[in-house]
């Protein structure tokens, strides 16, 4: 039967070769002032790397014809201008229109020539910016075309053994990202999304409507405030303004459809629909959870002349995960997983619109959005719901946000001003009741709903030299609300920044920032409640988290293709949440599923990071693409049962290391692999004799920590290599796509934190209810399975 299979597939492929047809099509665009909208006459514009090209018209219009199917930037240049590349884009079995914006210049064009790259460096943030192109996202091995396994390829990016996305950035906790999509801030890119933190199993963004990526993990823009590891800025494609395209994708874990197209003469449009089918493959991998998620995209963009043009945006996600309890192979690992893990149902969604006005030397923009989640929770104990006796933990919560911003770019020789203000509303409703055991049982039972009005007003100054030899930036930002009186005032939450960069001699540069930035802490800390209504945490002075961060780094550029780079970095933590329940810091939690946040704190807990990255990178050169970067990092946090000494966070892996590439073959083949080495992460041993305890199992279905030795063990460095084969054919009518990638190819196995579970029996049935105590059994526990997936794209 296998052998029948394989010589289908490789007759089909054989037909599909044959038939490919030399078709050739067009790329038209318009090439227009950064500033002020207006095209530019007469530009060159060429394809990267080539000599086709061709200069646009007296309205800055331009065709180059004869192209064949592919991937490809384009770049445009003119006198008085920057030279530019442009992001990625494919041409499949269409025309293809691309606007292209140039920037003005400052420099004297006698001094010195500035050749174009795809390595995009801006003055506010000189270090920890990456631009991730779309075909890095599209072809990464292992990555499934989600953009948080893809970012796990960068420096400073820390990751686990686990299924999960959770982004854990220069030491920092997953409570620290932030996202936008063309500017409009969404609360999380992934589904069944851990409420106060930021990862998930699988993302929710369409690759498909990507255009690139901005990935700041250090200098932060003051636009984007709240962050303290990351920032993640989605450049979304606009809809082909030449003709309608259809595409169809069955991936590694979902089946999604996407249109884009005119829809008039000045309005483009595209639209997804996904539904997974990861059900199936963690039932078939082993796993005791089983997800089902749907998710909708759109994008509608109105140009209404040169000077004005609106875009509507919105993103949608509906996950439900049910538990596997009638696998007909239970292994232990798996008893121990399903006895603490509750059912989760989320709906999430995005709306925003973003209005942009050209006037002479600025830009002005508006932003409105508005997002929701809503997220449950409910555990019975050992999963029986013949009773509401079994009831351990029924949470519902809902948060919503409104947002506006405004924005105004002001340029002027040498100088850009970038002035702005944000104003939110948003609603935090829940309901929880919650079985605990501390040192006696208890139950949490408590409604919350709280109003919260926040505001914001941020400024930055760029520099360029004359010959753009030196850049700076100066900017501040400032953030408050009406919580409490800890929070609402501006001068509290100051977060100035500065970043310089400086050409030393040739391609060679050093760049550096240092700032001070501010993060809310999560809706479920701010509204946490006592079981008499009390707002805990305002009780106890909650403010906003504090990190001073530095950087300093140098930079080679021997190519346009070719970068290599070192940074150091230096991040200070104060102000932020210490549970009162445990004395750990919130920074060392957030990566299971579930909720973070939701207990007690004090603004008390200190922390450090510090690490150097290094990077060599090669960009789609001679069909070469590749990333290799290590990174030595420490992350700490003073102990808080007393001794202040230092102690690893739960993201102090120490030592990162990621090769990540694709070459190009020739008849559109592409293959690609990644390789990762992490260091082992910090862990604390469990407490089995308060875990042994009748009342303390049933009320969490889990093993209690003894924080005592909170991080005092270390698990083992885990290394994995993923490969992936494509197969692209661009037919007459169609592009149809096919992949493999293989997971895991060498089978690695990854030791984690060996575990107990209850065997049923009460080793003391005569003794008092709070004395009596469970048999538990130790279990072992390894993940890491080889996983192969293959996946279809097809294009009409």
């Amino acid at each position: 039967m296998t052998k029948k299979f394989i010589f289908l597939l490789l007759l089909m492929f054989t037909g599909l070769q044959i038939m490919q047809a030399q078709q050739t099509y067009s790329i038209k665009g318009i090439v227009k002032d950064a500033a002020n909208g207006e095209p530019v006459s007469f530009a060159n514009v060429v394809i990267w790397n080539t000599i086709e090209g061709t200069v646009t018209d007296s309205i800055g219009q331009f065709e180059i014809t004869g192209v064949s199917p592919g991937s490809y930037r384009l770049q445009a240049s003119f006198i008085g201008y920057k030279p530019t590349v442009t992001a990625e884009f494919r041409i499949s079995n269409k025309d293809m229109f691309f606007p292209i914006e140039l920037e003005e210049s400052s420099e004297s064009l006698q001094e010195v020539s500035i050749v174009a790259s795809p390595f995009r460096k801006t003055a506010e943030s000189p270090l920890g910016l990456r631009v991730i192109g779309f075909k890095e996202i599209e072809k990464s091995a292992g990555g499934n075309r989600d953009i948080s396994r893809v970012v796990q390829s960068f420096p400073g990016v820390a990751s686990t053994a686990a299924f999960r996305n959770d982004l854990m950035v220069r030491g920092g906790g997953p409570s620290e990202n932030r996202f936008f999509l063309d500017g409009v801030e969404i609360p999380n890119i992934n589904h069944f999304s851990t409420q106060g933190a930021s990862g998930g199993p699988v993302g929710i963004i369409n690759p498909d409507f990507i255009r690139e990526v901005d990935f700041y993990s250090a200098a932060y823009p003051a636009a984007r405030g709240n962050a303290l590891s990351s920032v993640l800025d989605f450049k979304l494609q606009d809809g082909n303004k030449e003709k309608f395209s259809l595409r169809g994708v069955i991936g590694a874990s979902d089946i999604g459809f996407s249109a884009n197209g005119p829809a008039g003469k000045k309005t483009t449009y595209q639209v997804s629909i996904r539904r997974s089918y990861l059900q199936f493959l963690f039932d078939m991998i082993g796993l005791p959870f089983l997800p089902t998620f749907t998710d909708a995209q759109f994008k509608v963009k109105h140009t209404f002349d040169r000077k004005n043009e609106l875009a509507i945006l919105g993103l949608g996600a509906i996950d439900d995960m049910k538990l596997n309890t009638g696998m007909e192979d239970m292994s232990e690992k798996n008893q121990y997983i399903l006895a603490y893990l509750p059912v989760v149902k989320q709906k999430t969604y995005t709306l925003g619109a973003v209005y942009k006005h050209y006037s002479g030397k600025n830009i002005y923009s508006l932003i409105v959005s508005r997002s929701q989640l809503n997220n449950k929770n409910i555990k019975y104990r050992d999963n029986d719901e013949s009773s509401e006796e079994n009831l351990t933990l029924n949470y519902r919560s809902d948060e919503i946000e409104n947002k506006l911003r405004s924005e105004n770019i002001f340029r002027f020789p040498f100088f850009r001003l970038n002035v702005g203000g944000n104003l939110e509303y948003a609603t935090y409703t829940n309901r929880t009741y919650q079985k605990q055991f501390t040192t006696i049982p208890r139950v949490i039972n408590y409604h919350t709903d709280l109003g919260l009005l926040k505001w914001g007003l941020y400024a930055t100054a760029i520099y360029e030299s004359d010959n753009e030899r030196f850049t700076a930036s100066l900017g501040v930002r400032a953030d408050a609300n009406d919580y409490s009186p800890e929070m609402n005032n501006l001068l509290d939450q100051l977060s100035p920044r500065l970043s310089l960069s400086y050409r030393l001699f040739g391609a060679v540069y050093l760049n550096g920032s240092i700032g001070r930035y501010y993060e809310l802490p999560p809706y479920t800390v701010l509204g946490f409640k006592d079981n008499q209504g009390n707002y805990l945490n305002k009780a106890n002075h909650l403010t906003y988290i504090r990190s001073d961060q530095a950087g300093l780094g140098l930079e080679y550029r021997p190519s346009s293709y070719l970068k290599f780079s070192a940074e150091g970095f230096y991040k200070k933590y104060d102000q932020y949440p210490m549970s009162l329940v445990d004395s750990i810091p919130l920074a060392s939690k957030g990566t299971d599923y579930g909720v973070l946040g939701n207990e007690a704190v004090s603004s008390t807990a200190t922390g450090r990071a510090y690490g150097l990255e290094l990077t060599g990178r090669w960009y789609n050169y001679k069909g070469l693409t590749f990333i290799a970067s290590y990174t030595y990092v420490r992350s700490e946090f003073k102990d808080g049962r007393g001794s202040r000494k230092y102690i690893p966070s739960a993201w102090d892996n120490r030592h990162l290391f990621t090769f990540s590439g694709t070459y190009a073959l020739p008849k559109n083949w592409d293959i690609g692999a990644k390789l990762r080495v992490v260091g082992g992460a910090p862990y604390t041993p469990y407490d089995v004799e308060k875990s042994s305890l009748v009342e303390a199992w049933d009320a969490s279905g889990s093993l209690y920590y003894d924080y005592s030795r909170f991080n005092s063990e270390r698990l083992k460095p885990f290394t994995q290599l993923d490969i992936r084969i494509d197969k692209t054919f661009y037919l007459k009518k169609f592009m149809l796509g096919a992949y493999i990638d293989i997971q895991n190819i060498l089978n690695s196995k990854y030791k984690e934190q060996d575990v107990y579970i209850k065997t049923g029996k009460i080793l003391n049935p005569d003794a008092p209810l709070d004395q009596q105590r469970y048999e538990l059994k130790p279990v072992e526990r390894r993940t890491g399975t080889l996983l192969p997936s293959i996946g279809l794209m097809i294009e009409f």
